[in-house]
């Protein structure tokens, strides 16, 4: 796997890049079910577990669809968490208002996260420009809207976009849209556009393939449950992790079914960041604090009394712990040879009591 380890994207003051941790996103998404309070408490229990940013959805159920009722509009598929819902509906639901943006940003830049969201069209975009958000998402869904994506682009921020369901001449188009506009940040994030989605359909090995096929920085949108995805994608070049957050899975939310609570979202961030930190660079011959360790490995001591002119044998010598006599690799060379002065049982051979 080809990795460059040296380019860095700024998403404010935060660097993303794999020579530094992973960047973990809290996605608010419609889980504050219509509830500014809620929402707010969302935001500052996303600070206390650790995330580095939060981001909402910036868009209104009638500029996502139109408020009609025929098959077109209505969600047909029976294993959907929102079978049978009108689209228009369940945007009404899932939105946040415009109005409590700058509020629930002002909140996470108190606490210390950065704040941003995904536009759903070109006022959405502009309306985030004026709230001077520091990245812009877009949705994996409007990955082929080529031109929200100019749009977009030209706000002059690093964009990360979700590949979910997209081939590879659709990211492509999309990476060129922005690049076109004047954007050269751009963060690709694997995402499998099933909610939830299953680990058996993640494909991890997408990432590092991403990576090096449109030479920018890689990471994941997560659906699947708990963190253990998440934290695979690190090993293979992940360097931001979204996944969606609620309060409690049980008080409901469009998408709480595939969003991870407080304790599991801290549990998320400190297990990612170990991740990380095991990668390390390739070594061998053990690290700076295993040489200690070294001494417990096996080497040749006298088992028994030797008088001095005995020769050695399997009886009066063996291979035990610790590491202080000759290395094993000469057991078979010390075998009929004889040793130079008495030796009592535990002394550690050395080259000095043969001959």
């Amino acid at each position: 796997m080809s990795i460059n380890k040296h380019s860095t994207i700024f998403i404010g003051d935060r660097p993303i890049g794999l020579q530094h941790p992973p960047f973990i996103i809290a996605e608010l998404s419609g889980n504050h079910n219509q509830q500014l309070s809620l929402a707010l408490d969302m935001v500052e229990a996303a600070a206390k577990a650790g995330a580095h940013a939060i981001k909402l959805q910036t868009f209104t159920a009638d500029s996502m669809t139109l408020d009609v009722n025929t098959a077109d509009f209505v969600i047909q598929e029976k294993d959907s968490l929102w079978h049978g819902a009108s689209l228009h509906d369940l945007y009404a639901k899932a939105a946040t208002p415009y109005e409590w943006h700058s509020v629930l940003f002002n909140r996470a830049k108190e606490l210390g996260m950065l704040a941003f969201s995904s536009p759903f069209d070109a006022n959405a975009v502009d309306f985030l420009g004026d709230l001077e958000v520091p990245c812009y998402k877009i949705a994996s869904f409007e990955l082929t809207d080529i031109p929200l994506i100019s749009k977009t682009a030209s706000m002059g921020k690093p964009i990360i976009m979700s590949t979910g369901m997209a081939a590879l001449s659709e990211i492509e188009a999309a990476v060129v849209a922005a690049k076109a506009a004047g954007c050269g940040d751009i963060i690709l994030l694997k995402c499998t556009s099933t909610y939830p989605a299953q680990a058996s359909n993640t494909n991890l090995y997408t990432i590092p393939h991403l990576r090096d096929a449109f030479s920018c920085e890689v990471g994941l949108s997560d659906h699947t449950a708990g963190v253990g995805v998440s934290v695979a994608s690190i090993a293979l070049g992940a360097a931001v992790i979204e996944k969606h957050f609620v309060l409690d899975r049980g008080a409901g939310g469009v998408d709480a079914a595939f969003s991870l609570e407080p304790s599991e979202f801290k549990m998320l961030v400190d297990e990612t960041q170990r991740a990380w930190q095991a990668l390390g660079e390739v070594k061998y011959g053990g690290s700076d604090v295993e040489q200690k360790s070294k001494q417990y490995r096996r080497s040749i001591y006298a088992s028994e009394n030797i008088k001095a002119g005995e020769a050695f044998t399997e009886t009066n010598l063996r291979v035990v712990r610790p590491a202080f006599g000759l290395a094993p690799k000469h057991w078979e060379e010390l075998q009929g040879k004889q040793a130079t002065q008495d030796i009592m049982k535990g002394t550690a051979l050395n080259w000095s009591h043969v001959r």
